[in-house]
């Protein structure tokens, strides 16, 4: 349960479509806060918001410089989620439902 709850608070994070667009930003690579202001419509203090969540939920680093903040995804992080997408969309056997398999047995067979 713990991992489903880490992995949760990334995909909450990306839930917002500005959060999802910063990141999409810094896939190609660091950016400074001015920059990534400049493509939207925002407060200083909201971008700041936006940032603080997707750095408190791993997804992104923050590096300061002088007066002003970088962002950068963390490559770690999105290894990992990337890999809980692909195992949780992921035919498996070690399913979480592999002890209820028989949960459904019988829901279709009126058709």
């Amino acid at each position: 349960m713990e991992g489903y709850l880490e992995y949760s608070r990334v995909f909450k994070a990306l839930g917002d479509p500005k959060r999802a667009m910063i990141v999409d930003m810094l896939s190609c690579g660091e950016l400074c806060a001015c920059k990534i202001l400049e493509k939207f419509e925002m407060s200083q203090s909201t971008l700041s918001h936006h940032m603080k969540i997707l750095c408190e939920c791993g997804l992104v680093k923050a590096r300061e410089q002088g007066k002003w903040t970088y962002y950068s995804l963390d490559s770690d992080t999105v290894s990992r989620i990337r890999q809980f997408l692909c195992d949780i969309t992921s035919d498996k056997e070690n399913c979480i439902c592999i002890n209820d398999a028989g949960c459904c047995k019988g829901c279709d067979e009126d058709e």
